[in-house]
């Protein structure tokens, strides 16, 4: 038995303050409670619970300060754009719609020439290297469907290969076969003796359908949103069209770029391929709204599909 130094309690398991060395009972126990003499002592202007830890450096050894702490929009979990990090496919998305209502700034204040000057990959002019990229992310300024239909492929099935191969590797396949695809429409094109001007994401679009081909080929697409048809039977037929046609002489007939939509979908069947030998990739055969079959006002895809269109 021993007696609290605070109140006189009798206490059959006291405890004993480490800081003043008194002894209390279990309501007097913490130090505020006993008006201890060490509190006096701490003098500490940072508080009782500073952690000790440097502020500046996160969990990974990196300063705090980052180009996103400078930024000024929130991009923490928690702030508006926080659903972008990590999120190559919905970012893209946000790119093409961004690159359309710039189309239109640029049309209204500046003309057609300066639009195709800044966003067509043309035959005309290969050497403007700045439209290999822009020309994925613009679309007919004309064809609002063009774009929503491209839209409609990538929202379904870029999360799935994203969620694949990861968030870098799918950057860089969208910008590397979109890139592919639309060299490869005015290559073709001006091998046939036919000027190209090419807008659109489509080729992108396709290239990320070749993967989902090859990694997941039983995985069922609703077909205009209605008949659900195995994967692979959807990019077989995209390639049967696109052969067509440029077997045909008209790799942009019917002012789709087929030469793009078949480059693309052989750039993804190929990169597929080789995740599937390199990488355990875990697949599941779902259904998923969205994709569709050759046809309609854009060409492969989707109700009406991935247009990557031909001016």
């Amino acid at each position: 038995m021993a007696t609290c130094d605070a109140c006189g309690k009798n206490e059959s398991m006291p405890y004993n303050c480490r800081h003043c060395g008194g002894t209390f009972c279990s309501e007097h126990r913490l130090p505020e409670n006993h008006d201890c003499t060490g509190l006096r002592n701490w003098n500490d202007p940072q508080g009782v619970f500073d952690s000790g830890f440097d502020d500046s450096v996160d969990s990974r050894g990196k300063t705090a300060s980052s180009l996103s702490d400078k930024l000024p929009f929130n991009m923490g979990p928690g702030g508006p754009l926080g659903y972008f990090r990590g999120n190559m496919t919905y970012t893209f998305l946000a790119l093409m719609w961004i690159t359309f209502l710039a189309q239109w700034i640029v049309l209204f204040a500046a003309g057609g020439s300066a639009h195709r000057s800044i966003f067509m990959l043309s035959t005309a002019n290969p050497e403007y290297v700045w439209t290999w990229v822009t020309s994925i992310f613009a679309h007919s300024p004309v064809n609002i469907f063009h774009i929503v239909f491209n839209s409609i492929v990538i929202f379904f099935f870029g999360p799935l290969v994203e969620r694949y191969v990861g968030s870098r590797k799918f950057a860089i396949l969208f910008i590397v076969s979109g890139v592919l695809a639309g060299l490869g429409q005015i290559a073709i094109s001006a091998y046939q003796g036919v000027p190209s001007n090419v807008l659109g994401a489509s080729g992108a679009a396709l290239a990320i359908m070749g993967v989902l081909t090859i990694l997941n080929p039983n995985l069922k697409v609703y077909l205009y949103f209605i008949l659900p048809v195995p994967i692979w039977l959807l990019a077989a037929g995209t390639a049967l069209v696109s052969i067509f046609f440029i077997g045909g002489g008209t790799a942009g007939g019917g002012g789709v770029a087929h030469a793009a939509h078949l480059v693309g979908l052989v750039v993804g069947l190929a990169y597929g391929e080789y995740i599937k030998r390199t990488q355990n990739v875990r697949t599941a055969n779902q259904f998923q709204l969205g994709g569709g079959g050759p046809g309609g006002p854009g060409g492969p895809g989707g109700p009406g599909g991935p247009g990557r269109r031909r001016f």
